[in-house]
């Protein structure tokens, strides 16, 4: 009997992921009420990473052929692994708020301008001094910031008007994935609702924000359904090693469909996924503006859409300060052809500190911070430096930075729905200081699952 599969592709901000999850068909198990994918009895993985290129202060891009090449590769290593398994269809997720230019022939102009490029900080700042910011935010669902599309948009208005006018589309990094794999243009409402650019309650793309950014709307991508479906193009699926018509699912963005992967999908149980960066997130009954001006709201369905806030700076810090304070091993020699010691000896130094750090704090804003204040221009410090303190609590008060960085984000969460329990995801969670200190600062019944 020939195995059925689904494949998952992930294309992140360093690193393109598949998997192949072989699933139990319902028809055949005699229980009609199983479902599709409600069983997982195999799976296969492949992933290639590739940079994050800062060619400038505050810049951070990827070339956009790198990234395409990483995706399939990876792809074609896990059709090559599945030995002849019907595949039944793939579906995308990739991170969100990048930025690319197309030319007539859909040919990247620039490369992708992630979500941490920083260029248009000065354009998010002298916006949010406006009350325009309030009302974008409140139509837009995205908060007026640096990551945005509309900001970039607006800074390439600025900065590069010929490049602007020769543009022939401005997608983003999801749009090329799927043209990629399907040899069409098209967007989906998630990744949509990510830009800064669409009335959430339209669901279409909104007039006053485009011109704002400078840009037609037949210069953006037709809005799909995140559970439509493409037919895979001949070519691509030739290179891959699928039949051509194979159905592409269009999926999400990563952050919305993290709570879908955590199970945190049910009132009062937010999803929390803490690796570089981090989030922490709601799902709620349909897009909602947040007054406070905390939380994006971002469509994960048509019917079903996440409120929550993103923060920069999440294991990245710790991983800072273990190449400052932690660069070789307590009591050698400092030998600069040595890497730093790895995160777990790091954490290994924190764990001999108090809760608390003895006073000291820090700041964790050592990338262009997101949420919940939305300032880019946020600097990180330490604060309460006394003579006792040691590396080790150095490296804690980093740990307890993030934990109570993302309190705040909570708190914002508890005034749209009382939050019960979190499920988190994450490499970090394999560290038994950073599941404690998150319980603590979080104060509610935490769970990781399986996939940290």
């Amino acid at each position: 009997m020939t195995r059925q599969v689904v494949i998952g592709i992930d294309v992140g901000t360093t690193a393109a992921k598949v998997v192949g999850f072989e699933v139990l068909d319902p028809s055949r198990s005699g229980d009609p009420e199983a479902g599709l994918s409600t069983r997982h009895l195999q799976r296969w993985t492949a992933q290639q990473e590739y940079p994050l290129v800062r060619p400038q202060s505050g810049w951070r891009v990827q070339d956009v052929d790198v990234v395409l090449d990483a995706m399939l590769r990876s792809l074609a290593d896990v059709v090559a692994q599945l030995d002849g398994a019907e595949v039944l269809a793939l579906s995308v997720s990739s991170a969100m708020h990048g930025l690319v230019a197309l030319d007539d022939a859909d040919r990247p102009l620039t490369p992708i301008v992630t979500w941490a490029d920083a260029r248009a900080r000065e354009v998010a700042r002298e916006l949010r001094a406006t009350p325009l910011a309030a009302s974008l935010h409140r139509r837009s669902g995205t908060p007026v910031h640096s990551m945005s599309p509309l900001t970039k948009l607006r800074w390439f208005s600025q900065h590069e008007p010929e490049l602007t006018r020769s543009a022939r589309s401005w997608v983003g990094l999801k749009d090329v994935v799927l043209l990629a794999l399907t040899g069409q243009l098209v967007t989906e409402l998630s990744s949509a609702s990510g830009t800064g650019l669409l009335s959430i309650e339209h669901r279409a793309w909104d007039v006053e924000a485009l011109d704002l950014a400078g840009v037609r709307p037949d210069q953006l991508p037709p809005i799909r359904s995140t559970t439509a479906s493409l037919p895979l193009s001949r070519g691509t699926a030739s290179r891959v090693g699928l039949p051509a018509g194979t159905p592409v699912v269009l999926g999400a963005g990563d952050g919305p469909l993290g709570n879908l992967g955590t199970g945190a999908i049910r009132p009062g149980i937010a999803g929390l996924s803490l690796g570089t960066s981090g989030a922490l997130r709601l799902v709620v009954d349909g897009p909602r503006s947040d007054p406070s001006g905390r939380l994006f709201c971002y469509a994960l369905t048509d019917d079903a859409w996440v409120v929550g806030t993103a923060i920069s700076n999440g294991g990245a810090v710790v991983r800072w300060a273990g190449s400052v304070f932690a660069a070789e091993r307590p009591g050698s020699t400092p030998d600069p052809s040595r890497l730093p010691v790895g995160d777990a000896e790091v954490l290994a130094l924190a764990e001999q500190v108090e809760p608390g750090s003895e006073g000291l704090v820090m700041l964790p804003f050592l990338l262009a911070e997101r949420g919940p204040l939305w300032d880019a221009d946020l600097r990180g410090a330490f604060l309460g430096i006394r003579q006792h303190h040691t590396r080790g609590h150095f490296v804690r008060a980093a740990v307890e930075g993030v934990a109570f960085q993302l309190a705040t984000v909570l708190d914002g969460l508890d005034d749209v729905t009382p939050v019960s329990a979190i499920r988190a995801t994450g490499g970090v969670f394999r560290s038994a200081l950073w599941r404690e200190v998150l319980a603590g600062a979080l104060a509610r019944p935490l769970v990781v699952t399986g996939g940290a």
